[in-house]
């Protein structure tokens, strides 16, 4: 656990008591904070005050006298579509609100390093693709080369619940828009922004609002390296802002694609190789043909955000690409869970948007794609250009019957479960052929969160192994 700094004798109120406004509390109690809580649910409430946490009712005004500051979750709406009515309580009270990332960050340095060889380091990845890869192929890279490090934020461990670092340690974090949105202090060392493209917007009254968010990882403190994924127009933006000049090498422009040859740092991916640039001379070369672990154009990006991280950090190219052919990538994550009759079968449950699923199409072929749940805006018409290795869609779940208007001449069975789909794509498939989970849609019409998706996925395809 992280104690909190700068809280003692203070009392602060935690919104939300699932596992990042438990362990928020917890670290605020251990900074000497006095502690109140509140969460809608009644249950949770009764389970908090039963394990000795002070509830207050925070939607009651009379009782936010004293209140210092207010953590809240990052699930907890506190802008757009209309902030949490406790969140609004505090801004009418003129009560500072922050999250566990904003208290991470002023509270990561101790006097303790003042006897620390090396300093600790924290390295954060935003984006709206492949952050989660990426943040997982950092820490695997670090501790492949025998680096000290952590990983936690939106994946694995909760910031707070992280230990205090250790000399030299790199602390690797995965935030998401909620998470940067709200924090009152963000000061990584690198900051890496993998791609942008519309998601939760919602949550941030629009695009630019998502864009906003995201930014503010690299505006708020000013990491020393920035690796910014240049590959759409708001990642270039980006990089024009943070640099002063195209050999600026304190930005590290990425890409899977285009030829960067012209900046002061770059690191691109085309026909399968990674290139690093410097100055325009190149650097180093790495074949990622054959890393099985990273398959396709958009895992290429991933591995180009994760080189230039810690290149960033002062790795060599040749650990890097020793890691990098023992990552065995993530569950839910363009991830092979099998190869049967000369059949591979795939889950990308995590393929929850059009971008994400035209990622994960764009990078097998001859696909038995099934796609479908819970439908977001706009539909899957988006994903036509993609669909020309598709040898057959098997459309599942609330938006089947709808994506099955928006697929133009890809043939297609709207077979709505599952079980369903698996049986018929195992019963149709031919040797040379994928099976690909990459719905395109959300799960919770069939399925709780996209994890339970693909294990019943996985769970259904291993159990075809003869």
């Amino acid at each position: 656990m992280i104690p909190v700094q700068g809280v003692q004798n203070q009392t602060i109120a935690v919104l939300g008591l699932g596992r990042s406004g438990r362990a928020t509390a917890a670290a605020l109690a251990a900074g000497g904070a006095r502690v109140v809580v509140w969460d809608d649910g009644a249950d949770i409430r009764e389970q908090a005050a039963a394990d000795g946490l002070h509830v207050l009712d925070l939607t009651r005004e009379q009782n936010w006298d004293g209140i210092s500051a207010l953590i809240t979750s990052p699930g907890i709406p506190h802008l757009y579509p209309a902030p949490h009515p406790v969140i609004a309580c505090a801004y009418a009270m003129g009560v500072p609100v922050d999250n566990d990332i904003g208290l991470f960050f002023r509270s990561f340095a101790t006097p303790e390093w003042e006897r620390f060889d090396s300093t600790p380091r924290v390295i954060a990845v935003t984006g709206s693709n492949g952050k989660s890869t990426t943040t997982a192929l950092i820490h695997h890279i670090l501790k492949e080369a025998g680096r000290p490090t952590q990983i936690g934020g939106n994946i694995g461990t909760g910031v707070l619940s992280l230990e205090p670092a250790h000399d030299g340690e790199v602390v690797v974090l995965e935030l998401s828009s909620y998470q940067t949105d709200l924090a009152r202090a963000l000061t990584p060392d690198v900051a890496v922004l993998t791609n942008m493209s519309p998601d939760h917007l919602d949550r941030h009254g629009g695009y630019g609002g998502y864009f906003a968010a995201k930014r503010r990882l690299f505006a708020e403190g000013g990491p020393d390296r920035a690796v910014i994924g240049v590959d759409e127009v708001e990642g270039r933006y980006l990089a024009d802002q943070l640099g002063m000049g195209p050999g600026d090498d304190r930005v590290i422009r990425v890409s899977s694609g285009q030829k960067l040859e012209r900046f002061g740092w770059s690191v691109f991916a085309r026909k399968g190789f990674l290139s690093e640039y410097r100055k325009g001379r190149q650097i180093a070369s790495i074949d990622l043909r054959e890393v099985t672990g990273l398959p396709g154009a958009h895992n290429h990006q991933n591995a180009c955000a994760a080189y230039a991280a810690t290149r960033a950090i002062g790795l060599a190219p040749r650990e890097i690409e020793s890691a990098f052919h023992s990552f065995q990538g993530l569950p839910h994550r363009s991830q092979t869970v099998a190869e049967i009759g000369g059949v591979r079968w795939v889950n990308d449950s995590k393929a929850t948007n059009v971008d994400a699923a035209a990622k994960a199409l764009a990078a097998f072929k001859r696909i038995r794609w099934i796609a479908g749940g819970l439908g977001k805006e706009g539909g899957i018409a988006d994903l036509q250009p993609y669909l020309g290795e598709v040898v057959k869609a098997y459309l599942i779940g609330h938006s089947g019957r709808d994506f099955a208007l928006q697929i133009g001449q890809t043939a297609y069975e709207v077979v709505e479960t599952m079980d369903l789909a698996v049986a018929r794509a195992a019963a149709e498939a031919q040797p040379g052929e994928t099976v690909l989970l990459a719905p395109a849609a959300a799960s919770f019409d069939q399925y709780p969160n996209f994890e339970k998706r693909g294990e019943h996925f996985t769970a259904l395809v291993q159990a075809l192994q003869p």
